[in-house]
């Protein structure tokens, strides 16, 4: 089970929609995915169309409760996914969980529960919130590694030198196996000259880190949410869900690749 953290403290970069449609390309591509939301704004939730009352079962409750973990099945045209949603008591949660003494470790035993290993997941991504509170390194200390979204911006490289540092304190002190898994440019306009110099600038500095593939700033990919579905049910054929079955698939090819570097 390989557990991907999708993380940046930046807002508005592309996490949730990732988070979403890179999981319904994995599904679509014959791998059971399961689908954390760890935000309290419950975007990725509403976003597969998970409407409130029907959040029994929540990541609130996967932290701190107890419980014997329910996720709910989210059905495409295509696939399957699941989905452990959020509800508004995750937004206490950060504040709860200074009161346990191995508050860092929660979401990493929780995944490590019984009923969620018989469900025998192939990979498991985390909507992260937008900060690094202690939500974000649960995520963290649980994950196999961390996927970065960075919007194709002028500002893209301000603040992951943080993100970069906390990934190093959460190695050093939690979780020595955490890796990166990559970094992803979204919402990128290739026609945009500034566009093409974010991306060149990215590549310059991070270099094999980065994916390939780049998600295009689409309205196709904004618009599917409000109907409560995947870009890959919304529209199949755009840009927008055609570069996400391209990110899943050089997702998979990586980790063959190190499935054989293991093994040699």
């Amino acid at each position: 089970m390989r557990i991907i953290a999708i993380a940046n403290q930046k807002g508005g970069v592309g996490k949730t929609t990732t988070t979403i449609n890179l999981g319904a390309a994995l599904a679509e591509a014959g791998k059971r995915v399961l689908l954390i939301d760890l935000d309290p704004q419950g975007n990725t939730s509403t976003g597969v169309g998970i409407e409130p009352e029907q959040r029994g079962f929540s990541s609130y409750d996967l932290l701190l409760s107890g419980r014997k973990p329910v996720p709910l099945e989210v059905k495409t045209s295509t696939a399957s996914f699941w989905v452990v949603p959020a509800t508004t008591d995750l937004a206490s949660a950060d504040i709860e969980l200074h009161a346990h003494e191995k508050r860092s470790f929660l979401l990493s035993q929780a995944l490590r529960r019984k009923a969620l290993i018989e469900m025998s997941f192939d990979f498991v991504l985390i909507d992260c919130p937008p900060s690094l509170n202690l939500l974000t390194v649960n995520a963290m200390v649980a994950a196999t590694s961390v996927l970065v979204p960075l919007q194709a911006e002028f500002f893209a490289l301000e603040g992951l030198s943080q993100l970069m540092r906390t990934i190093r304190e959460i190695r050093a002190k939690a979780n020595p196996a955490l890796r990166i898994e990559g970094v992803v440019l979204t919402m990128a306009d290739m026609r945009n000259r500034l566009s093409q110099h974010v991306e060149a600038d990215v590549r310059a500095t991070l270099g094999e880190v980065v994916f390939n593939v780049v998600i295009p700033r689409n309205v196709r990919i904004s618009e599917a949410p409000s109907y409560a579905t995947t870009i890959l049910d919304y529209d199949p054929l755009s840009k927008g869900a055609l570069a996400y079955r391209a990110l899943a698939r050089e997702l998979l090819e990586r980790h063959d690749g190190q499935k054989r570097g293991e093994r040699g």
